[in-house]
């Protein structure tokens, strides 16, 4: 727990909290809201230890675990693994010492101080049951894999990562060590759908203290318990998640504007009163009465004004032909030290059309940004883009906002890819995203990263386009920002594409979604709620039509069978009758199998075979279905996706002794 008692804090002038008090009560997962620059970075810092204040204090119990925005340097000569493993610190000097001992013991003759070592290693070994040690590698890889490492990545140096995959084994290397309190600043921005996905079922079974800041409303919605509001230098509370908190803010305002409104009057018809009658003898003691309530009277403020908000309107693009874009099918490979690396292989072919509005969706590194890139005409590759008939495209990059000219000012990064615009017309838009007044010469060196990326927007904004590809638009703007470029694209007139991993930004933007993934770009028309039913429902589906064509004599088969060892005689009859079985299904004609040809052998491997393919692949499906959250959180749904996994388990156990079996025949024959 940790507890905030009147504490103030100030930067350059600007009070960024102000004499606040505050409890972050154990056991809850607590979203830390506010618009950019309200200090919510700041309060988690101050909540960790990391920032002095200036008045007031900061009390806590227990370990406190802080994931910061921006990836700190690796040190080198440490794996992904190893990293992470850092973890359980204890832990790892407890081992070497174990080692070292029995190194020891082994070159030492037995002696007072050889039982002396004994002892140590026993106190030593007892530590290492106690803590569980044998798991803590294996929960470690499962941690990274959870935050989208493979398992060819857990050897990899740390220092050849990217980073937002530091800040991935940052986070994992803090949820190993499991603190009393978690306090996350954004922690989503550097992971994809699915990452996200494993990160919510992970801390919604976390039992220690979550304090979180996310611009992903999705993540808050399902994620928190709470809402912590940060403005003003104080924290307002609200016990839901984000759309309570929207729903019951609307009340609370409704509620105080009444409130205001009724004191004001209250005081308007006293002071009326007070001047009335303050020079009559008669009225002189209701005149004192009066004076001394209204210094009594505790004033109840006006309801704050809403926060600033950008208003972006994106230019009217010309009109463009129906077919916007084309990509025949394509292939794309990045030649690395340790070989190549095949990101595409023949996808596609694509199609964008008028009035497209798509989601590209996939895994880190699956080549989302590569796709776009290739939309954009700037990635080369093995294939054919054809743009359509007067189709001007903007491309926005992830990490545009890091190739500002930092020396620039925000209106002479404008100025820099403006073509007809004066200055007013720059001024104009930089207040639409904020910089208002002297805030336009700001240099961008000194620009915070929600400010770095609506300057950035900006300069997207100058040049009117029928074809937006936008890659990652989202990051370090606040949930309100978003809520206004949801409705900007709402109003759009073009087409776009979409690299994020915001679900609730997408979910309201977009008619069309791209999923990229081992090499393929699969199209499902529709919302992004609409992709995700069709991903849940739809493999549930298939995976029903394959059990329900499991042979009825098989499934005798396997129900004769008994517990303990077979004996030579029961395999056989077992044989005969799965060979019978499928020959039944095969051919109306009941043969024996020595009366089968060797080409009709050949045939009936080519099918088992066939139907092995089948099975695994729907076994697959089956296992990715049990690792979604919202299966294995929901108890009937996890017990019926488990008995279709077992049951395709025991299908492809049965057609692998088929094969066997007929390989065998065949042979002989």
């Amino acid at each position: 727990m940790i507890q905030l008692h009147d504490i103030s804090l100030a930067f350059g002038g600007q009070k960024i909290l102000d004499r606040l008090s505050w409890t972050a009560k154990p056991g809850r997962r607590i979203g830390l809201i506010g618009a950019n620059g309200a200090g919510k970075t700041t309060l988690l810092r101050v909540l960790a230890g990391l920032q002095d204040v200036e008045r007031g204090e900061v009390a806590r119990t227990g370990e406190v675990g802080y994931l910061a925005q921006d990836a700190e340097e690796a040190a080198p000569g440490r794996t992904v693994l190893e990293e992470a493993l850092l973890a359980f610190e204890e832990i790892l000097h407890l081992q070497e010492e174990e080692e070292e001992i029995t190194e020891r013991i082994s070159r030492t003759a037995p002696s007072d101080y050889t039982v002396k070592l004994l002892n140590r290693l026993e106190r030593i070994q007892s530590q290492l049951a106690m803590h569980d040690a044998s798991r803590i590698k294996p929960r470690t890889e499962a941690v990274l894999m959870g935050l989208g490492f493979e398992k060819n990545d857990l050897p990899r140096g740390i220092e050849t990562l990217s980073g937002g995959y530091r800040m991935r084994v940052a986070l994992a290397r803090i949820l190993l060590r499991e603190p009393e309190v978690l306090l996350l600043d954004e922690p989503t921005n550097h992971l994809d759908i699915i990452s996200i996905d494993w990160l919510e079922s992970y801390l919604k079974s976390y039992t220690g203290t979550v304090v979180l800041v996310s611009h992903d409303r999705y993540f808050l919605n399902r994620m928190v318990t709470s809402i912590a509001h940060l403005a003003g230098g104080k924290i307002t509370d609200y016990a839901g998640n984000y759309s309570f908190y929207l729903a019951e803010r609307a009340k609370r305002r409704v509620l105080q504007q009444a409130a205001y409104d009724n004191q004001q009057r209250q005081i308007a018809q006293t002071k009326r009163f007070i001047e009335r009658f303050r020079y009559k003898n008669t009225k002189a003691r209701q005149v004192q009465s009066r004076i001394k309530h209204l210094e009594r009277m505790e004033m109840i403020p006006a309801p704050g004004a809403d926060e600033a908000q950008i208003t972006v309107r994106f230019p009217t693009p010309p009109r463009s032909g129906r077919t916007v874009m084309e990509l025949t099918e394509f292939s794309k490979t990045y030649l690395s030290e340790n070989g190549p690396i095949r990101v595409f292989d023949r996808a596609g072919p694509l199609q964008v059309e008028r009035g497209d509005k798509i989601a590209l969706i996939g895994k880190n590194g699956a080549g989302k940004s590569t796709l776009a890139r290739m939309l954009c005409g700037t990635e080369p590759f093995h294939g054919t883009r054809e743009v359509g008939y007067k189709v001007e495209s903007t491309f926005f990059a992830q990490h545009q906002a890091d190739y500002l000219n930092p020396d620039l000012t925000a209106l002479g990064s404008l100025k820099e890819v403006a073509r007809a615009q004066n200055d007013r017309e720059l001024r104009t838009l930089l207040g639409a995203f904020l910089f208002r007044g002297d805030d336009v010469y700001k240099p961008v060196r000194v620009l915070s990263g929600g400010e770095k990326s609506r300057v950035a927007l900006a300069r997207t904004l100058l040049h009117p386009a029928n074809f937006l590809i936008l890659d990652e638009p989202t990051n370090h703007l606040d949930i309100q920002s978003i809520q206004v470029l949801i409705r900007a694209l709402n109003q759009f007139a073009g087409s776009f594409v979409i690299v994020s991993h915001d679900r609730h930004f997408l979910d309201q933007v977009v008619n069309t979604v791209w999923h990229v993934g081992e090499g393929r770009v699969r199209t499902f028309r529709g919302t992004y709620s609409e992709y995700r039913w069709h991903m849940v429902h739809g493999t549930a589906s298939r995976l029903a039509k394959v059990t329900a064509t499991v042979p009825k004599t098989t499934e005798r088969v396997r129900k004769k069978r008994s517990g303990g060892p077979k004996t030579k005689e029961q395999k056989r009859r077992e044989a005969e009758a799965r060979n019978r079985a499928y020959r039944a299904a095969r051919d109306a004609d009941s043969v024996d199998a020595e009366d089968l040809t060797k080409r009709q052998l050949e045939t009936l491997c080519e099918v088992v075979e066939a139907s092995i393919r089948e099975k695994e692949e729907a076994r697959k499906d089956a296992e990715t279905e049990l690792t979604r959250p919202e299966v294995f959180s929901d108890p009937a749904r996890a017990a019926a996706m488990g008995a279709v996994y077992e049951s395709l388990k025991a299908e492809l156990n049965e057609l692998y002794d088929q094969w066997a079996e007929l390989a065998q025949q065949l042979q002989a024959a």
